[in-house]
């Protein structure tokens, strides 16, 4: 016998259906506000990274394809890591062609302090190992929650000491070391640059894309049309407490954590900075900007109109994706000294 649906239940159904049509009606809204080109399929996906949906997106983002490039190998390297974590893995991405003596940029991977490997960036990497000819090594740092700063930064740190360290055996130039990453990974760049820096460790650059630099941010409303696409507060708010191991915005950070907290900037590497306008660190990145400028430090900031959070690799052929790229190939050759070709 049928069981028949009273109104109660029909109107709970209704209802149910009414807001998911707002939700996805709400979405489109904000992805139509953003230029045509840049409408990427997943820039529809309303993401939220938080500890119920934490396992998912690590899934997710480790199982991402990494297509091939003709002519450009990876192979993974073990290496010494800190005392914590000794059995460091990079990736390393390079031309059967490259040279003695090439330049060499270590790459950290984004994804919130949370998520993401080295894997997930490969072909980020491989990307500038051919158009620049140079050596690129990527770090499969620890995440949090469950391992919380400083664990990150001292495998990043580890990494480039050991390119240093092994200079010779790698076949690059030592005194042509950049560092760069996007989101999370531009974060900890801009961070052991810092560190670099107090030790002695001469650097060439740092490339630090749509990097995110501070906490405080967590604190503030964005203004309307900013951080509503991909990296949202919400997302923002899970990834800095993961990764301090304590509520975001206080009134202070321990050293090398949060790259905007150093109070002088002075005598750090020269810096690419970019960032898109509807970006939730669009604030936080000019700002760091500006005051590296201020203290002396030779920086270039490229803020992209319309350009969210990742779209230079989720739209990757849109006109605003490849003049973001051309800039950043532009700097590393700059500040290696190389020529176009």
């Amino acid at each position: 016998m049928a069981r028949r649906i009273g109104t109660t239940a029909w109107l709970s159904v209704a209802a149910t259906g009414l807001a998911a049509a707002a939700v996805v009606g709400d979405r489109i809204q904000k992805v139509r506000r953003i230029p045509a080109e840049l409408r990427a399929p997943m820039a529809y996906v309303p993401l939220t990274f938080n500890a119920l949906t934490i396992g998912f997106l690590r899934k997710a983002l480790a199982n991402l394809p990494a297509p091939t490039l003709p002519g450009v190998s990876t192979r993974g390297q073990a290496i010494t890591g800190p005392d914590a974590n000794p059995n460091l893995t990079v990736l390393i991405s390079e031309r059967p062609d490259r040279p003695k003596g090439s330049p060499v940029l270590l790459w950290i991977h984004g994804g919130g302090f949370v998520a993401g490997n080295a894997a997930s960036s490969t072909p980020a990497c491989r990307r500038y190992a051919n158009d620049l000819n140079a050596l690129v090594v990527s770090v499969d740092y620890r995440l949090a929650p469950e391992h919380p700063f400083p664990a990150a930064l001292d495998d990043c740190f580890a990494a480039l000491t050991w390119v240093r360290d092994n200079a010779e055996a790698l076949r690059i130039d030592p005194d042509r070391i950049a560092i760069g990453g996007d989101s999370a990974g531009g974060g900890l760049a801009a961070c052991l640059a810092q560190r670099a820096t107090d030790a002695g460790i001469p650097l060439a650059l740092q490339l630090l894309i749509y990097p995110m630099l501070d906490d405080r941010t967590c604190t503030k409303t964005p203004p309307p049309g900013v951080g509503e696409l991909v990296w949202t507060p919400a997302s923002n708010l899970f990834g800095w407490t993961s990764y301090l191991g304590a509520e975001p915005g206080g009134p202070a950070a321990p050293p090398y954590a949060v790259a905007s907290r150093r109070a002088s900037l002075a005598g750090l590497p020269p810096a690419w900075i970019g960032v898109g306008t509807p970006d939730l660190f669009v604030g936080e990145d000019v700002a760091y900007a500006e005051r590296l400028r201020a203290e002396g430090v030779d920086v270039t900031i490229e803020v992209v109109e319309g350009l969210y959070h990742g779209a230079d690799g989720l739209a990757l052929n849109a006109p605003q994706s490849k003049l973001f790229y051309a800039s950043q190939v532009d700097a590393l050759r700059a500040a290696w000294g190389v020529a176009a070709p």
